[in-house]
């Protein structure tokens, strides 16, 4: 039988605890925590900016920008199916989904998110000080500023998902039918071997980066973004069909040395290009036939060569678990829906403090952590808080005994 939590449950396969997955739903958070640390110091959009922003930190960001969020809904696909199998029905799964995502969405949109907005107005100069007028303001229909209000910000992620899985949960029995059989079938031909694994899956989504995403760029706007989900949507459901599937994940395990030279070789090759761009622009290269299609489909191998290391890794060395990781799995959720408004609002106030670069850093960094930490675990003793803040319920996070994975 399998047990898990869309968001914060551990991942249970016939007894034996995934904890490697946890682990990596961990980790996959922790990433996007400090990715959004490091958008206010780049030269890309983002709702507030420090004084010293520059392009010194982009390359680091290029490094995980490509399937750091490809990497949270496969894992999220994972959870729901697990989740969605020990349910009774398919309406209690999809009313726990409405619990557990649809209010911590209520509430960021309200409460958590809005301050984002304030900041950003305020650094823009377009309002006024004064939080509280804005955020009545903020609450009304009518849109009275340069932005859409309320907005969901960095929780769409938490959207999309919510919505993913209100439009499946009608279809779990067959959902669940097809991935015992059609299709299994289809992932030991798409996945059924290390070479398969890293060259077959890529194909859908070099397609939609293809076509797709010259005429739907990512907007998080749910109505419009359709490159976006086209590209979630698909990782999510793979996800989905590959948890239970033992061949997809001996493939990822046996594919972890392919994984690493596929991922090290082709961000070099990214690096030299970034560095030698002005040299390759006037050379014979950007003539070659198809050589957007090329690049594309580099970029795509790339960014799944990443998360399969990360997975076959994750398999190999952190398949146990330890208090750290119980403590981790109940707070991350929390973490990740107050972590940005705590990033915006500490860094609009330090920036103004003129107070050098890795001060301001360090910081800015700190404060998010700990204000992460402290939230969670004041937020975490007020019953009536916990569901709005995406914590499960106290009886929840009792420890559960050590079992062994998957075989390698």
């Amino acid at each position: 039988m399998a047990v898990a939590d869309a968001q914060s449950g551990a991942f249970i396969n016939g007894g034996a605890r995934r904890y490697d997955l946890d682990w990596l739903r961990v980790i996959a958070f922790g990433l996007l925590i400090f990715y959004h640390v490091g958008m206010f110091y780049v030269t890309w959009d983002f709702h507030v900016k420090s004084a010293y922003a520059g392009p010194g930190p982009e390359p680091l960001m290029v490094i995980v920008n490509p399937w750091r969020l490809a990497l949270l809904f496969f894992i999220s696909g994972v959870a729901v199916r697990f989740a969605s199998d020990k349910a009774a029905s398919n309406w209690r799964f999809a009313g726990s989904r409405a619990y557990r995502l649809g209010l911590p969405i209520l509430a960021g949109m309200i409460v958590i998110v809005a301050p984002q907005s304030y900041f950003e107005l305020r650094q823009s100069g377009a309002i006024e000080p004064g939080y509280f007028a804005f955020w009545g303001n903020y609450l009304k229909l009518e849109q009275l500023y340069p932005m859409i209000t309320p907005t969901w910000n960095h929780l769409w992620y938490v959207v999309y998902l919510f919505v993913y899985i209100l439009l499946m949960s009608p279809f779990l029995p067959l959902l669940r039918r097809f991935a015992e059989g059609a299709g299994a079938r289809a992932l030991d031909v798409i996945a059924g071997g290390p070479l398969r694994l890293m060259l077959l899956v890529i194909t859908s989504f070099v397609f939609y980066e293809l076509v797709l995403s010259p005429q739907f760029p990512t907007t998080h706007n749910l109505y419009e973004d359709w490159a976006n989900h086209a590209h979630r949507f698909t990782i999510f459901m793979l996800g989905y069909f590959a948890a239970k599937h033992d061949r997809f994940w001996r493939s990822v395990y046996g594919a972890l040395p392919l994984a690493a030279g596929f991922a090290a070789g082709l961000w070099l090759l990214g690096a030299y290009v970034e560095a030698n761009e002005e040299m390759i622009a006037a050379s014979w290269v950007v003539r070659v036939p198809y050589i957007g299609v090329i690049e594309t489909v580099l970029e795509t191998l790339y960014a799944w060569s990443c998360i399969v290391l990360l997975m076959g890794l994750a398999q190999r060395f952190l398949n146990r678990t330890s208090k750290l990781l119980t403590y981790l799995t109940g707070a991350v959720f929390c973490y990740y829906i107050l972590h940005q408004t705590i990033t915006i609002a500490a860094g609009y106030y330090l920036t103004q403090m003129a107070l050098g670069v890795w001060p301001e850093f360090l910081l800015v960094t700190t404060i998010t952590v700990a204000g992460c930490v402290v939230g969670y675990e004041l937020f975490r003793r007020v019953p009536g808080l916990r569901p709005w803040l995406g914590i499960k319920p106290a009886m929840s996070e009792k420890p559960v005994p050590e079992k062994r994975a998957i075989a390698a």
